[in-house]
């Protein structure tokens, strides 16, 4: 902000340093002169020499043409005359006073352009400054101090059309953030519950466990029958230990991920345009082939924003994990659901693996070295199922192909 104002003053300073420039320069210029009598009389003397009938109303600054036999004592009008000799007749035309045209307007003409221009372009930089810079400066902070957690203060919101939106989006940003936050702080709080309780209750069987295999190894039970009750009471409390076990791994294998839906009816053009618009740019620039299968529109149910969520998973995967020449989507019906399938090319995953790939935490043998948590598929099967729908997945000739099942209306 404080860098935009120093512009302005520069750019202030700038131009009263050009005005001044052009002041001097104007006023050390030589006043040019030019008798206007003196174009009139070239003017009239051409017309004569070509026969033409001339009259002095025809000229501002004539007042009379007389043709002249010599006789001076005849004109007593007092006024500036000439005598001109055209075509073998002599002529006396007489004149008003000099009038001239210099530029003296000039330099006003000049300084009011200028200074127009300059409160102008002023004009301009503060409608930038006040609409674009300065609301500009209140949200560059805003994405360091949600990353550095500040997310109980509202973002406040901008009415102005260039960044209202943004500070909206912010916003939501943010309650998203704090909302994921407690849920983390909520989860954690519990599984921290749980494993003080479960490590409390396994305590229990634990210490008779190891009560019942000391006196085994020490031979304090020397009768068969008192060692058979031993083993059997070790295998009693082996299984509850295994059952608690098993109640913590069940918990720490629920599900982490919770997603809310605006489920209504759209267009599957709405969804499509907006895919396409964005990845024919971002895939010609990496020079794969992308091509939109055409379709009819129809109309769906489901949240627009969650089914382009899924595709763009679905063609993010295709491009991290194909070999980069070609990725399509093409469509077809199937009972009452609209089909899209994203296909690319240079699929290597085996067939055995495929009913894995929806799964948490699960990464394929083709991921080489490309990064990933292995939650990009399972994330689109929990918001397909959400909407209603489904997804799935096959390989033929190479190619991988997923896809997601809509229900239309």
């Amino acid at each position: 902000m404080q860098r935009f104002d120093k512009l302005i003053a520069g750019i202030i300073i700038a131009m009263a340093a050009v005005i001044v420039a052009l002041n001097l320069i104007m006023t050390k210029a030589p006043e040019q002169t030019q008798p206007l009598y003196k174009v009139e009389l070239n003017r009239i003397e051409h017309e004569l020499a070509d026969g033409k009938k001339v009259t002095a109303a025809d000229y501002p600054n004539i007042l009379g043409i007389y043709e002249y036999d010599g006789s001076e004592d005849f004109w007593l009008s007092g006024n500036e005359y000439v005598i001109r000799s055209i075509n073998g007749t002599s002529y006396r035309i007489e004149y008003s006073d000099l009038k001239v045209v210099n530029n003296s307007a000039l330099p006003i003409a000049v300084n009011v352009c200028t200074i127009g221009l300059c409160l102008f372009l002023i004009g301009v930089l503060l409608y930038i400054r006040r609409n674009i810079v300065k609301p500009f400066t209140k949200v560059s902070d805003l994405p360091y101090e949600l990353a550095k957690g500040k997310l109980a203060a509202p973002v406040k919101e901008n009415k102005g059309k260039y960044f209202g939106k943004l500070t909206w989006g912010l916003d939501m940003l943010r309650e998203e953030l704090e909302q994921a936050r407690q849920k983390d702080l909520e989860r954690a709080k519990k599984e921290k519950t749980l494993l003080l309780s479960l490590s409390h209750d396994i305590k229990t069987p634990l210490s008779a466990v190891k009560l019942y295999s000391k006196a085994l190894s020490k031979g304090l039970y020397p009768d068969a029958g008192k060692q058979r009750e031993a083993a059997e009471s070790i295998n009693s409390k082996a299984d509850e230990i295994e059952g608690y076990v098993a109640e913590m791994i069940g918990e720490l294998n629920s599900d982490v991920l919770t997603f809310e839906f605006n489920n209504t009816d759209f267009y599957l053009s709405d969804v499509i345009g907006n895919i396409s618009d964005y990845y024919r740019d971002k895939l010609s620039v990496l020079k794969t082939e992308f091509t939109v299968e055409e379709y009819s529109n129809c109309l769906l149910s489901g949240d627009p924003d969650r089914l382009e969520e899924v595709l763009q998973n679905i063609i993010e995967n295709a491009i991290k994990y194909g070999d980069g020449r070609s990725i399509s989507i093409s469509f077809s019906d199937e009972e009452n659901c609209r089909l899209i399938t994203v296909s690319n090319s240079g699929c290597t995953l085996a067939d055995t693996e495929l009913p894995h790939i929806f799964d948490s935490f699960w990464r394929g043998s083709n991921t080489g070295s490309q990064q990933g948590s292995g939650l990009g598929l399972y994330i689109c099967r929990k918001l397909m199922n959400g909407m209603n729908g489904d997804i799935f997945a096959d390989t033929e000739n190479g190619f991988m192909k997923v896809t997601a099942v809509c229900p239309k209306l």
